[in-house]
């Protein structure tokens, strides 16, 4: 079962964590991240870098020196096709099964979007990459420089990612998580805060799926903000659908007292 976490050092993850790793601002990013990879070779795992996010002065496209040979970079021509990336990545953790690791290693320093829609791929793609991690057993880490992100997207992206780690790398408010194809588990707190955060990462989820189930065994609590956010979302697309799972009788009942339990919402809210 995956559960979410904070991490004292890249030293702790685990197969099947995806790990949203706030940089310090005077890291650098290969130095910072050499135990992480030092762990793979130790432990049997595939170094796979997704390199189009990065800054090309620092992370040549060729794998650098010092690092495990059997690495690879992937130079991608379009790296917020969020298609193409999965498709790469799991190109490759069936290339490493086929040699003999035990899993892949994925790591990549994120680079704020500049092109419109960009932001909202990002989360569409942090979601699947969850979802790859989830099914594979792969490690996945995303490192962020909080100084190049403003806040609030920032904020969201964190939300994508079961794990964190860093510098004043704060629990996200909530975090959704997959635990199976088109299935997510919902923790922490939604309320007025971090509504709009929570509907962009659903809008992300159905925007793959017609049916997208929710699980909110370890949710604290939902307002009203966060309960419309979850309707909105549902109703962004057409015929897509929301079945919620796992709700609390405090949950339930006040879904019922908004007048959201009716057959005219696509929001399906069960025990």
């Amino acid at each position: 079962m995956r559960a979410a976490r904070a991490l004292a050092t890249l030293d702790e993850v685990e197969l099947g964590d995806h790990v949203c790793w706030r940089m310090d601002p005077s890291a650098t990013f290969l130095a910072d991240a050499r135990a992480y990879v030092a762990d793979g070779a130790l432990y049997g795992d595939k170094l796979v870098f997704v390199a189009p996010t990065l800054n090309a002065s620092r992370l040549p496209r060729t794998v650098p020196e010092g690092l495990p040979p059997a690495s690879v970079v992937l130079d991608l021509p379009d790296s917020a096709n969020t298609e193409s990336v999965l498709a790469a990545v799991r190109r490759e953790a069936r290339t490493a099964a086929r040699q003999g690791f035990r899993s892949v290693r994925v790591l990549t320093e994120r680079i704020p979007a500049t092109a419109p829609g960009e932001a909202e791929e990002l989360l569409a793609q942090e979601l699947k990459l969850d979802e790859f991690a989830s099914e594979s057993g792969a490690i996945v880490v995303c490192a962020f420089r909080p100084s190049l992100w403003d806040a609030p997207t920032l904020e969201r992206a964190a939300c994508m990612h079961p794990q964190e780690t860093g510098t004043r790398a704060p629990r996200p408010a909530f975090r959704m998580f997959s635990t199976g194809t088109d299935r997510w588990s919902v923790d922490g707190v939604i309320d007025s805060e971090c509504a709009s955060a929570f509907n962009a990462a659903l809008r992300a989820a159905m925007g793959h799926a017609a049916k997208v189930r929710l699980r909110f065994d370890t949710l604290e609590m939902i307002d009203a903000a966060g309960m419309h956010a979850l309707v909105d979302a549902a109703r962004h697309l057409p015929d897509r659908r929301i079945h919620v799972e796992g709700a609390n009788d405090t949950v339930r009942l006040c879904w019922e007292l908004a007048g959201y339990a009716n057959d005219g919402v696509p929001v399906v809210m069960a025990a």
